[in-house]
Protein backbone atom coordinates (compact mmCIF):
# COMPACT_ATOMS: atom_id res chain seq x y z
CA UNK A 1 0.00 0.00 0.00
CA UNK A 2 1.17 3.31 -0.86
CA UNK A 3 1.10 6.12 1.67
CA UNK A 4 0.91 9.50 1.15
CA UNK A 5 -0.32 12.39 3.19
CA UNK A 6 -1.09 15.98 2.73
CA UNK A 7 1.40 18.67 3.88
CA UNK A 8 -0.34 18.77 7.38
CA UNK A 9 0.67 14.72 7.74
CA UNK A 10 -3.47 13.21 7.13
CA UNK A 11 -4.13 10.55 4.85
CA UNK A 12 -4.60 12.10 1.55
CA UNK A 13 -7.56 12.14 -0.45
CA UNK A 14 -8.30 14.01 -3.74
CA UNK A 15 -5.60 14.66 -4.52
CA UNK A 16 -4.45 16.35 -7.54
CA UNK A 17 -1.85 14.83 -10.39
CA UNK A 18 1.00 17.30 -8.91
CA UNK A 19 0.81 16.15 -5.29
CA UNK A 20 0.69 12.36 -6.28
CA UNK A 21 3.92 13.86 -8.35
CA UNK A 22 6.02 14.94 -5.58
CA UNK A 23 4.71 12.55 -3.40
CA UNK A 24 5.93 9.49 -5.40
CA UNK A 25 9.35 11.55 -6.33
CA UNK A 26 9.86 11.77 -3.13
CA UNK A 27 9.69 8.33 -2.32
CA UNK A 28 11.31 7.41 -4.67
CA UNK A 29 14.46 9.77 -3.81
CA UNK A 30 14.32 8.55 -0.44
CA UNK A 31 14.77 4.72 -1.63
CA UNK A 32 11.62 3.36 -0.35
CA UNK A 33 11.05 1.61 -3.17
CA UNK A 34 15.03 0.24 -3.61
CA UNK A 35 16.72 -0.43 -6.49
CA UNK A 36 14.44 -1.30 -9.61
CA UNK A 37 11.49 -1.05 -7.11
CA UNK A 38 8.18 -1.41 -9.02
CA UNK A 39 5.57 0.87 -8.32
CA UNK A 40 1.85 0.76 -8.15
CA UNK A 41 -0.24 0.18 -11.73
CA UNK A 42 -2.25 3.43 -12.28
CA UNK A 43 -5.32 1.66 -11.88
CA UNK A 44 -4.41 0.00 -8.27
CA UNK A 45 -3.10 3.69 -7.05
CA UNK A 46 -6.16 5.47 -8.60
CA UNK A 47 -8.31 3.02 -7.03
CA UNK A 48 -6.31 3.58 -3.34
CA UNK A 49 -6.11 7.16 -3.50
CA UNK A 50 -9.80 7.75 -4.27
CA UNK A 51 -9.02 9.64 -7.48
CA UNK A 52 -9.24 9.44 -11.46
CA UNK A 53 -7.06 6.86 -13.26
CA UNK A 54 -6.33 9.56 -15.55
CA UNK A 55 -4.72 11.73 -12.62
CA UNK A 56 -2.22 9.25 -11.73
CA UNK A 57 -1.92 8.88 -15.13
CA UNK A 58 -0.88 12.44 -15.14
CA UNK A 59 1.86 12.01 -12.50
CA UNK A 60 3.60 8.72 -13.66
CA UNK A 61 4.25 10.97 -16.98
CA UNK A 62 5.43 13.50 -15.70
CA UNK A 63 7.80 11.20 -13.27
CA UNK A 64 8.89 9.86 -16.64
CA UNK A 65 9.75 12.71 -18.48
CA UNK A 66 11.92 13.99 -15.27
CA UNK A 67 13.51 10.10 -15.17
CA UNK A 68 12.54 9.11 -12.30
CA UNK A 69 10.38 5.97 -13.69
CA UNK A 70 10.42 3.39 -16.91
CA UNK A 71 7.09 2.37 -18.07
CA UNK A 72 6.75 -0.22 -20.62
CA UNK A 73 3.19 -1.39 -21.83
CA UNK A 74 1.73 -3.33 -19.93
CA UNK A 75 4.19 -3.71 -17.20
CA UNK A 76 3.96 -1.49 -13.39
CA UNK A 77 6.02 1.33 -13.60
CA UNK A 78 9.71 0.62 -12.16
CA UNK A 79 12.07 3.18 -10.76
CA UNK A 80 15.05 4.44 -12.89
CA UNK A 81 18.15 2.47 -12.64
CA UNK A 82 19.96 6.00 -13.06
CA UNK A 83 17.67 7.54 -10.13
CA UNK A 84 19.04 4.29 -8.04
CA UNK A 85 22.73 4.74 -9.06
CA UNK A 86 22.62 8.33 -8.28
CA UNK A 87 21.58 7.87 -5.11
CA UNK A 88 24.11 4.97 -4.16
CA UNK A 89 26.77 7.39 -5.01
CA UNK A 90 25.79 10.44 -3.47
CA UNK A 91 25.40 7.98 -0.20
CA UNK A 92 28.77 6.58 -0.61
CA UNK A 93 30.26 10.62 -1.13
CA UNK A 94 28.42 11.47 1.81
CA UNK A 95 30.06 8.55 3.85
CA UNK A 96 33.77 9.38 2.80
CA UNK A 97 33.30 12.99 2.64
CA UNK A 98 36.06 14.80 4.72
CA UNK A 99 35.41 17.34 7.07
CA UNK A 100 35.06 20.87 5.07
CA UNK A 101 38.03 23.04 4.23
CA UNK A 102 37.84 26.00 6.38
CA UNK A 103 40.11 29.04 6.29
CA UNK A 104 42.13 29.57 9.44
CA UNK A 105 39.40 32.19 10.49
CA UNK A 106 36.96 29.59 9.77
CA UNK A 107 38.77 27.51 11.41
CA UNK A 108 39.39 29.15 14.64
CA UNK A 109 35.83 29.98 14.80
CA UNK A 110 34.88 26.31 14.33
CA UNK A 111 36.76 24.77 17.66
CA UNK A 112 35.91 28.03 19.40
CA UNK A 113 32.17 27.33 18.38
CA UNK A 114 29.85 27.54 21.53
CA UNK A 115 28.16 23.99 22.56
CA UNK A 116 24.84 24.74 21.86
CA UNK A 117 22.82 24.02 25.34
CA UNK A 118 19.51 22.34 24.89
CA UNK A 119 16.69 24.60 26.34
CA UNK A 120 14.92 24.23 28.94
CA UNK A 121 11.22 22.99 28.60
CA UNK A 122 8.32 25.62 29.87
CA UNK A 123 10.37 26.94 32.63
CA UNK A 124 9.07 27.60 35.55
CA UNK A 125 11.67 30.59 36.37
CA UNK A 126 14.84 31.15 33.90
CA UNK A 127 17.63 32.91 35.36
CA UNK A 128 19.61 33.57 32.67
CA UNK A 129 21.36 36.52 31.89
CA UNK A 130 20.37 39.08 28.95
CA UNK A 131 16.45 38.31 28.73
CA UNK A 132 14.60 40.85 29.34
CA UNK A 133 10.64 41.31 29.91
CA UNK A 134 8.41 41.24 26.93
CA UNK A 135 6.08 43.84 29.69
CA UNK A 136 9.02 46.45 30.42
CA UNK A 137 8.86 46.65 26.05
CA UNK A 138 7.25 50.50 24.94
CA UNK A 139 4.79 48.98 22.72
CA UNK A 140 2.78 51.94 21.84
CA UNK A 141 6.18 54.27 21.60
CA UNK A 142 8.08 52.00 19.42
CA UNK A 143 5.07 51.65 17.23
CA UNK A 144 4.39 54.91 16.25
CA UNK A 145 8.28 56.29 15.96
CA UNK A 146 8.75 52.94 13.19
CA UNK A 147 5.44 53.81 11.91
CA UNK A 148 6.47 57.14 11.89
CA UNK A 149 9.86 56.23 10.28
CA UNK A 150 8.32 53.91 7.43
CA UNK A 151 5.90 56.64 6.07
CA UNK A 152 8.37 59.22 6.10
CA UNK A 153 8.56 60.34 2.40
CA UNK A 154 12.08 59.96 1.00
CA UNK A 155 13.13 61.46 -2.03
CA UNK A 156 14.92 57.87 -3.01
CA UNK A 157 15.51 54.64 -1.65
CA UNK A 158 19.21 54.53 -1.51
CA UNK A 159 21.73 53.37 0.70
CA UNK A 160 22.76 55.08 3.74
CA UNK A 161 25.67 56.33 5.49
CA UNK A 162 27.63 53.20 6.55
CA UNK A 163 28.43 54.71 10.23
CA UNK A 164 24.34 55.33 10.53
CA UNK A 165 21.76 58.05 9.86
CA UNK A 166 23.39 61.64 10.51
CA UNK A 167 19.90 62.05 13.07
CA UNK A 168 20.26 59.27 14.81
CA UNK A 169 24.15 59.88 15.35
CA UNK A 170 23.32 63.88 16.42
CA UNK A 171 21.00 61.81 18.95
CA UNK A 172 23.23 59.80 20.54
CA UNK A 173 25.66 62.31 20.75
CA UNK A 174 23.31 64.45 22.89
CA UNK A 175 22.41 61.23 24.87
CA UNK A 176 25.80 60.53 25.72
CA UNK A 177 25.95 63.76 26.64
CA UNK A 178 23.33 63.80 29.52
CA UNK A 179 23.90 60.67 30.59
CA UNK A 180 27.26 59.26 30.46
CA UNK A 181 29.10 63.07 30.23
CA UNK A 182 30.54 61.50 26.79
CA UNK A 183 32.12 64.43 24.65
CA UNK A 184 32.31 63.53 20.91
CA UNK A 185 31.78 64.28 17.48
CA UNK A 186 29.08 63.26 15.39
CA UNK A 187 31.67 61.89 13.62
CA UNK A 188 33.30 59.77 15.93
CA UNK A 189 30.15 57.40 16.11
CA UNK A 190 29.48 54.30 14.25
CA UNK A 191 25.98 52.76 14.19
CA UNK A 192 26.56 48.88 14.45
CA UNK A 193 24.25 45.68 14.56
CA UNK A 194 24.36 44.85 18.62
CA UNK A 195 27.49 45.11 20.66
CA UNK A 196 28.73 42.28 19.19
CA UNK A 197 28.90 43.47 15.79
CA UNK A 198 31.25 46.50 17.26
CA UNK A 199 33.59 43.81 18.99
CA UNK A 200 33.75 42.21 15.83
CA UNK A 201 34.86 45.67 13.72
CA UNK A 202 37.31 46.35 16.85
CA UNK A 203 38.95 42.47 16.19
CA UNK A 204 39.09 42.75 12.38
CA UNK A 205 40.87 46.38 12.36
CA UNK A 206 43.16 46.49 15.68
CA UNK A 207 44.18 42.56 15.94
CA UNK A 208 46.59 40.14 14.27
CA UNK A 209 47.39 37.10 14.15
CA UNK A 210 50.19 37.60 16.23
CA UNK A 211 49.11 40.25 18.64
CA UNK A 212 47.56 39.61 22.38
CA UNK A 213 45.05 41.37 24.01
CA UNK A 214 43.76 41.53 27.39
CA UNK A 215 40.42 40.24 28.94
CA UNK A 216 38.98 40.56 32.23
CA UNK A 217 38.98 37.04 34.51
CA UNK A 218 36.59 35.98 34.63
CA UNK A 219 34.56 38.45 32.17
CA UNK A 220 32.24 38.45 28.90
CA UNK A 221 32.76 35.35 27.25
CA UNK A 222 31.27 36.14 23.19
CA UNK A 223 34.10 39.23 23.37
CA UNK A 224 36.94 36.67 24.16
CA UNK A 225 35.63 34.61 21.52
CA UNK A 226 35.04 37.89 18.72
CA UNK A 227 38.90 38.46 19.57
CA UNK A 228 40.27 35.12 19.63
CA UNK A 229 39.16 34.22 16.08
CA UNK A 230 41.16 36.76 14.43
CA UNK A 231 44.36 34.06 16.10
CA UNK A 232 45.27 36.46 18.51
CA UNK A 233 46.37 35.25 22.50
CA UNK A 234 44.12 36.06 25.04
CA UNK A 235 46.26 37.66 28.67
CA UNK A 236 43.73 36.92 31.19
CA UNK A 237 43.94 39.40 33.93
CA UNK A 238 42.12 38.52 37.35
CA UNK A 239 39.53 40.85 38.76
CA UNK A 240 38.62 41.80 42.22
CA UNK A 241 35.53 43.39 44.17
CA UNK A 242 36.73 47.00 42.39
CA UNK A 243 37.26 45.32 38.63
CA UNK A 244 40.19 44.52 37.28
CA UNK A 245 43.79 44.32 38.57
CA UNK A 246 45.15 47.09 36.63
CA UNK A 247 48.88 46.90 38.30
CA UNK A 248 48.62 43.26 36.32
CA UNK A 249 49.22 45.46 33.51
CA UNK A 250 52.57 46.77 34.84
CA UNK A 251 55.25 44.45 31.92
CA UNK A 252 51.75 43.09 30.32
CA UNK A 253 52.19 44.03 26.31
CA UNK A 254 49.09 43.51 24.28
CA UNK A 255 47.06 45.38 21.32
CA UNK A 256 44.19 46.48 22.70
CA UNK A 257 42.35 45.25 26.11
CA UNK A 258 38.30 44.77 26.51
CA UNK A 259 37.04 46.40 29.79
CA UNK A 260 33.69 46.56 31.57
CA UNK A 261 34.78 49.47 34.05
CA UNK A 262 31.56 51.11 35.33
CA UNK A 263 30.02 47.64 36.10
CA UNK A 264 32.44 44.73 35.59
CA UNK A 265 30.91 41.49 33.89
CA UNK A 266 29.87 39.31 35.74
CA UNK A 267 31.25 40.19 39.33
CA UNK A 268 30.17 43.82 39.48
CA UNK A 269 33.03 45.71 40.53
CA UNK A 270 33.39 49.38 39.65
CA UNK A 271 36.52 50.46 38.48
CA UNK A 272 38.13 53.03 40.89
CA UNK A 273 39.67 56.37 39.79
CA UNK A 274 43.19 55.44 40.62
CA UNK A 275 43.12 51.79 38.39
CA UNK A 276 41.40 53.43 35.63
CA UNK A 277 43.98 56.52 35.30
CA UNK A 278 46.38 53.61 35.57
CA UNK A 279 44.56 51.40 32.58
CA UNK A 280 44.93 54.23 30.54
CA UNK A 281 48.79 55.22 31.45
CA UNK A 282 49.28 51.21 30.26
CA UNK A 283 47.50 52.15 27.16
CA UNK A 284 49.32 54.84 25.75
CA UNK A 285 52.60 53.22 26.76
CA UNK A 286 52.10 50.21 24.69
CA UNK A 287 49.96 52.33 22.09
CA UNK A 288 47.57 49.74 22.62
CA UNK A 289 43.47 50.44 22.85
CA UNK A 290 41.27 50.03 25.11
CA UNK A 291 37.49 48.99 24.29
CA UNK A 292 35.12 50.28 27.18
CA UNK A 293 32.18 47.90 26.95
CA UNK A 294 29.88 50.04 29.11
CA UNK A 295 26.64 47.58 28.95
CA UNK A 296 23.61 48.20 31.33
CA UNK A 297 25.53 52.02 32.70
CA UNK A 298 21.38 52.51 32.62
CA UNK A 299 20.68 50.22 35.84
CA UNK A 300 22.41 51.85 38.83
CA UNK A 301 20.34 51.69 41.80
CA UNK A 302 22.12 53.52 45.01
CA UNK A 303 24.21 56.03 43.42
CA UNK A 304 24.13 57.87 39.37
CA UNK A 305 26.00 55.74 36.98
CA UNK A 306 30.00 56.00 37.38
CA UNK A 307 31.29 58.34 34.60
CA UNK A 308 33.09 55.95 31.98
CA UNK A 309 36.96 55.87 31.08
CA UNK A 310 36.11 58.19 27.73
CA UNK A 311 35.34 60.75 30.19
CA UNK A 312 38.61 61.22 31.46
CA UNK A 313 41.65 62.92 30.18
CA UNK A 314 44.25 61.15 28.26
CA UNK A 315 41.58 58.96 27.17
CA UNK A 316 42.34 59.37 23.44
CA UNK A 317 42.89 55.21 23.31
CA UNK A 318 39.42 54.25 24.28
CA UNK A 319 36.79 53.06 21.77
CA UNK A 320 33.18 53.39 23.84
CA UNK A 321 30.87 50.71 23.35
CA UNK A 322 26.99 51.23 24.09
CA UNK A 323 23.41 49.15 23.27
CA UNK A 324 20.13 49.28 23.59
CA UNK A 325 19.97 45.89 24.19
CA UNK A 326 19.61 45.81 27.91
CA UNK A 327 17.21 49.01 27.93
CA UNK A 328 14.63 48.25 24.87
CA UNK A 329 15.69 45.04 23.79
CA UNK A 330 18.32 42.67 22.46
CA UNK A 331 16.13 41.43 19.27
CA UNK A 332 16.97 44.93 17.89
CA UNK A 333 20.59 45.09 17.74
CA UNK A 334 21.13 47.93 17.60
CA UNK A 335 24.32 49.35 19.94
CA UNK A 336 27.33 51.94 18.95
CA UNK A 337 30.80 52.90 19.18
CA UNK A 338 32.59 56.20 19.94
CA UNK A 339 36.13 55.65 17.82
CA UNK A 340 39.01 58.30 17.87
CA UNK A 341 39.38 60.55 15.17
CA UNK A 342 41.86 58.31 14.06
CA UNK A 343 40.03 55.81 13.13
CA UNK A 344 36.96 57.08 11.98
CA UNK A 345 37.28 56.68 8.29
CA UNK A 346 38.51 53.18 8.40
CA UNK A 347 35.29 52.06 11.20
CA UNK A 348 33.18 53.36 8.32
CA UNK A 349 35.18 51.66 5.64
CA UNK A 350 35.07 48.36 7.44
CA UNK A 351 31.05 48.75 8.09
CA UNK A 352 30.33 49.64 4.45
CA UNK A 353 31.91 46.10 3.75
CA UNK A 354 30.40 44.31 6.09
CA UNK A 355 27.20 45.41 5.60
CA UNK A 356 26.17 48.40 3.83
CA UNK A 357 24.84 49.82 7.35
CA UNK A 358 22.29 49.10 10.27
CA UNK A 359 18.36 49.37 9.50
CA UNK A 360 17.12 52.76 8.54
CA UNK A 361 13.87 52.22 10.06
CA UNK A 362 14.98 50.91 13.31
CA UNK A 363 17.62 54.00 13.81
CA UNK A 364 15.09 56.49 12.82
CA UNK A 365 12.27 55.09 15.27
CA UNK A 366 15.45 54.87 18.21
CA UNK A 367 15.88 58.85 17.21
CA UNK A 368 12.50 59.73 17.47
CA UNK A 369 12.53 58.11 20.94
CA UNK A 370 15.72 60.03 22.15
CA UNK A 371 14.93 63.45 20.69
CA UNK A 372 11.31 63.29 22.16
CA UNK A 373 12.62 62.23 25.47
CA UNK A 374 10.35 59.36 25.28
CA UNK A 375 13.53 56.76 25.42
CA UNK A 376 15.12 58.28 28.93
CA UNK A 377 11.69 58.05 30.56
CA UNK A 378 11.43 54.83 29.20
CA UNK A 379 14.82 53.67 31.24
CA UNK A 380 13.41 55.51 34.04
CA UNK A 381 10.19 53.20 34.21
CA UNK A 382 12.64 50.14 33.57
CA UNK A 383 15.18 50.67 35.97
CA UNK A 384 12.41 51.40 38.56
CA UNK A 385 10.73 47.45 37.83
CA UNK A 386 14.46 45.86 37.67
CA UNK A 387 15.17 47.45 40.97
CA UNK A 388 11.90 45.79 42.26
CA UNK A 389 13.20 42.52 40.68
CA UNK A 390 16.23 42.79 42.34
CA UNK A 391 15.03 43.46 45.65
CA UNK A 392 12.81 40.51 45.32
CA UNK A 393 15.81 38.12 44.42
CA UNK A 394 17.96 39.26 47.04
CA UNK A 395 15.13 38.79 49.72
CA UNK A 396 14.05 35.57 48.57
CA UNK A 397 17.54 34.42 47.72
CA UNK A 398 18.31 35.81 52.16
CA UNK A 399 15.16 34.07 53.10
CA UNK A 400 15.77 30.21 51.63
CA UNK A 401 19.62 30.21 51.97
CA UNK A 402 20.35 32.85 54.77
CA UNK A 403 24.75 32.72 55.85
CA UNK A 404 24.91 29.93 53.06
CA UNK A 405 25.05 32.28 50.19
CA UNK A 406 27.46 35.13 49.21
CA UNK A 407 26.28 37.90 47.05
CA UNK A 408 28.15 39.90 44.75
CA UNK A 409 27.49 42.82 42.10
CA UNK A 410 24.22 43.46 43.44
CA UNK A 411 24.61 47.67 43.20
CA UNK A 412 23.95 47.22 39.71
CA UNK A 413 22.99 45.70 36.38
CA UNK A 414 20.35 42.89 36.18
CA UNK A 415 22.12 40.04 37.28
CA UNK A 416 23.95 39.22 40.68
CA UNK A 417 26.36 36.42 41.71
CA UNK A 418 25.50 34.24 43.96
CA UNK A 419 28.32 31.98 45.51
CA UNK A 420 27.33 28.22 47.53
CA UNK A 421 29.66 28.04 50.73
CA UNK A 422 28.76 25.02 51.15
CA UNK A 423 28.59 23.77 47.43
CA UNK A 424 31.80 22.56 45.96
CA UNK A 425 33.08 22.96 42.65
CA UNK A 426 32.10 19.17 42.10
CA UNK A 427 28.64 19.88 43.03
CA UNK A 428 28.46 22.40 39.97
CA UNK A 429 27.03 19.72 36.92
CA UNK A 430 24.64 18.08 39.38
CA UNK A 431 23.09 21.02 40.80
CA UNK A 432 22.72 22.65 37.67
CA UNK A 433 20.96 19.39 36.18
CA UNK A 434 18.87 18.88 39.31
CA UNK A 435 17.25 22.30 39.23
CA UNK A 436 16.66 22.31 35.20
CA UNK A 437 14.54 18.82 35.99
CA UNK A 438 12.61 21.14 38.47
CA UNK A 439 11.95 23.64 36.11
CA UNK A 440 14.47 26.57 37.38
CA UNK A 441 17.39 27.51 34.40
CA UNK A 442 20.96 28.35 36.16
CA UNK A 443 24.02 29.15 34.83
CA UNK A 444 27.49 28.55 36.15
CA UNK A 445 29.56 31.55 37.03
CA UNK A 446 33.05 29.22 35.90
CA UNK A 447 31.99 29.35 32.50
CA UNK A 448 33.64 33.04 32.53
CA UNK A 449 37.09 32.14 33.79
CA UNK A 450 39.30 31.92 31.23
CA UNK A 451 39.64 27.46 31.01
CA UNK A 452 43.56 27.59 30.66
CA UNK A 453 43.71 29.06 34.08
CA UNK A 454 42.37 26.36 36.49
CA UNK A 455 43.81 27.70 39.74
CA UNK A 456 41.74 31.01 39.05
CA UNK A 457 38.29 29.25 38.80
CA UNK A 458 36.56 29.23 41.96
CA UNK A 459 36.31 26.39 44.23
CA UNK A 460 33.00 26.63 45.14
CA UNK A 461 29.70 26.79 42.74
CA UNK A 462 28.59 30.46 41.77
CA UNK A 463 25.92 31.34 39.95
CA UNK A 464 25.08 34.14 37.79
CA UNK A 465 21.48 35.10 38.30
CA UNK A 466 19.57 37.62 35.99
CA UNK A 467 16.09 38.83 36.74
CA UNK A 468 14.87 40.96 34.30
CA UNK A 469 12.60 38.96 32.18
CA UNK A 470 11.40 37.56 34.99
CA UNK A 471 8.18 38.78 37.42
CA UNK A 472 8.11 38.72 41.38
CA UNK A 473 6.24 35.16 41.92
CA UNK A 474 8.39 33.32 39.15
CA UNK A 475 11.71 34.90 40.92
CA UNK A 476 10.05 33.65 43.88
CA UNK A 477 9.28 30.21 42.80
CA UNK A 478 12.91 29.62 41.48
CA UNK A 479 14.44 30.37 44.44
CA UNK A 480 12.47 27.79 46.32
CA UNK A 481 13.13 25.18 43.62
CA UNK A 482 16.81 25.93 43.38
CA UNK A 483 16.62 25.55 47.40
CA UNK A 484 15.45 22.22 46.57
CA UNK A 485 17.67 21.51 44.19
CA UNK A 486 20.61 22.71 46.58
CA UNK A 487 19.61 20.10 49.33
CA UNK A 488 19.59 17.27 46.68
CA UNK A 489 23.00 17.38 45.63
CA UNK A 490 24.63 19.03 49.03
CA UNK A 491 27.09 16.88 50.23
CA UNK A 492 26.04 14.82 53.44
CA UNK A 493 28.07 15.23 56.40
Amino acid sequence: MVQMKTSRGHPARHMGARQIYEALRDQILGRVYGADGLLPSSRALAHELGVSRSTVTVAYEQLVAEGFIDMRHGARPRVARAVTDVGRAGTASRASSRRPRLSAYGERVRQAAPRAEPPARNPIANFRYGDLSPSDFPVLAWKRAVVAAMTRRREKLSYDEPCGSLRLRTALQAYLWRSRTVRCDVDQIVVVNGSQQGLDLCARLLLDSSDRFVMEDPGYLMARRVFSATGASAVPIPVDTDGLETERLAKTEARLAYVTPSHQFPMGGVLPIARRHQLLAWARRFDAYVIEDDYDSEYRYDTKPVPPLHALEGSDNVIYLGTISKTLSPTLRIGYLVVPSGLQSVFSAAKQIMDRHTPLAEQDALATMLESGGYDSHVRRVRRRNGERRQTLLDALHRRFGERIRIEGAAAGLHVVVWFRDLPQTCEAALIEAARARGAGIYPVSALFDQRRSPRRPDGVGLIMGYAALEARQIERGCQLLAQAVDQVRPRR
